[in-house]
């Protein structure tokens, strides 16, 4: 954590640099307002318990989002103990709910990106909406940086595909009507 003459105000100013990105974020792979700032809570828990750990070699927000993906990992971890001994109450339907960044990012959008596999995503919503360095994202996740580059060039053209044709993927086989004849006798 940076010197400072208080510890508290140091953290404070980390928290307020910081939380609307770690939110975002959050949100965007939680996909609930409720479990995204539940999950930034726990990521600022543990980055004020563990605050004397702070390598400044690194840049703030690449360590906070480090903390964060844990505490991600932990949310999905708990909730899927809790959806094993809750049974049958997971077909309920889940409450919907606005989505607070409606204005900068359509619910199509969010869809697309629910769509990608989870470390494309990941590795986008880290560059793209945590505003990391390419560079720092290899670090944060222990893969080289032309991963990296690779994982954030292939979901983005994912995500254009997803946006562009929205019409259910066929796997290259004509949609039922479409088929073309090739007959050779």
């Amino acid at each position: 954590m940076p010197a400072s003459s208080s510890t508290g105000e140091a953290f404070d100013r980390w928290v307020a640099d910081h939380v609307a990105v770690l939110y975002r974020v959050a949100y965007r792979l939680l996909g609930n307002g409720h479990d995204a700032e539940d999950v930034v809570q726990d990521a600022f828990r543990s980055a004020w318990t563990s605050r004397h750990l702070y390598d400044r070699s690194r840049s703030e927000r690449a360590w906070l989002l480090a903390i964060l993906r844990r505490r991600v990992a932990d949310h999905w971890r708990r909730r899927e103990t809790r959806e094993v001994a809750a049974g049958a109450d997971l077909d309920r339907p889940a409450r919907a709910e606005a989505d607070p960044f409606g204005d900068e990012l359509s619910a199509t959008m969010q869809a697309a990106l629910d769509k990608l596999p989870p470390e494309l995503r990941e590795t986008l919503l880290l560059v793209v909406v945590g505003e990391l360095t390419h560079q720092e994202a290899a670090d944060l996740q222990g893969i080289p940086l032309g991963t990296v580059l690779s994982r954030v060039s292939r979901a983005r053209s994912r995500l254009r595909g997803f946006l562009l044709d929205p019409a259910p993927s066929t796997n290259g086989h004509a949609l039922p009507g479409h088929e073309h004849s090739s007959r050779h006798d």
